[in-house]
């Protein structure tokens, strides 16, 4: 067995894939919401845009809502009141330790975009995506790029050495950074920010920042692909809620918990709830009319072998 480190040494590339539960309630989303609507819905054809989907999220209405369903994530969006997809991607990279430092600057610059301060105006077009706050490793690389005039591949060695804090290597890039290098044999020169018209001072204060945040910097790249489950999860719930909740009950049969949890939620909504029928019930929760049947999955101590037989 080798490590990610050595498997990167090798030139092979390491891929993680997640066995996600929401991917299957959405699956089954659109499954009775073609059935009962003659609707299909397709993610590639549709912008992630919708006002009444951000409404949803920022009212807290996220039971279910892919990583926006904890305490903690609900208050953080109905205090930030996302309009757009990036608020969504910025909430997950920050709603993590360390990051968190950075919510009340995001959620008072969003309100407030008057107000943002940059320490060079170098910064502004990397920055005012996330109202003036450093959150993505993808940013501190843009930064060194940019402002420093380092190439992609030398910024990724940077955003690598800042984030497992290679103390000598930071030391030695901020000289760089700062006031450039000459051609070698180790690489192709740098400009630095001096030559790119930033201060000294402002160069030294950015890239101190930097290296203070780059322990916990999340990857934007990671983040989007959450955040976009995220909104086709809260697109469903919004514009399909008996589908959407049916599907999510399906999916957590025989936690009694959860399931509690989300017949809450949907008496809330005003979704109607009718009870196991062995005339009517199938295996998993079913919407029809607006309404949703429990399925018999989630009555206590009944087995699929006696749920196949009286289907």
């Amino acid at each position: 067995r080798f490590n990610m480190t050595t498997i990167e040494e090798l030139g092979l590339l390491k891929m993680d894939f997640l066995g996600l539960r929401n991917l299957t309630v959405i699956r089954d989303a659109l499954r009775m919401i073609e059935e009962n609507h003659g609707v299909t819905i397709d993610w590639a054809k549709m912008g992630y845009d919708d006002p009444e989907v951000y409404k949803l999220i920022a009212d807290g209405n996220t039971k279910g809502v892919f990583q926006l369903e904890s305490g903690g994530m609900t208050d953080f969006m109905k205090n930030l009141r996302p309009t757009c997809f990036e608020d969504i991607v910025a909430g997950i990279a920050l709603y993590r330790p360390g990051p968190m430092d950075s919510i009340p600057k995001y959620i008072e610059n969003k309100k407030h975009p008057d107000n943002i301060k940059y320490v060079d105006p170098h910064l502004k077009p990397i920055l005012d995506v996330t109202y003036g706050c450093l959150i993505y490793q993808e940013q501190v690389m843009q930064i060194v790029r940019d402002l420093g005039g380092y190439s992609f591949g030398r910024s990724d060695l940077v955003r690598r050495a800042m984030s497992k804090k290679k103390m000598g290597v930071m030391l030695e890039e901020k000289e760089y950074f700062i006031n450039g290098k000459k051609a070698d044999e180790s690489g192709a020169a740098i400009a630095g920010c001096v030559a790119n018209g930033v201060p000294a001072q402002a160069a030294e204060t950015i890239f101190e920042d930097m290296v203070s945040f780059a322990s916990y910097a999340f990857n934007k790249s990671h983040a989007a692909a959450y955040a976009v489950l995220s909104y086709e999860t809260a697109y469903l719930k919004c514009h399909y809620p008996t589908e959407f909740m049916a599907a999510l009950m399906s999916s957590m049969a025989g936690d009694a918990k959860h399931t509690a949890d989300y017949v809450r939620n949907c008496r809330e909504m005003g979704i109607e709830l009718l009870p196991p029928s062995v005339m009517k019930s199938g295996r998993n929760f079913t919407a029809a009319d607006g309404k949703i049947r429990f399925g018999l999955l989630s009555v206590k101590n009944v087995g699929t072998g006696i749920i196949d037989a009286i289907i």
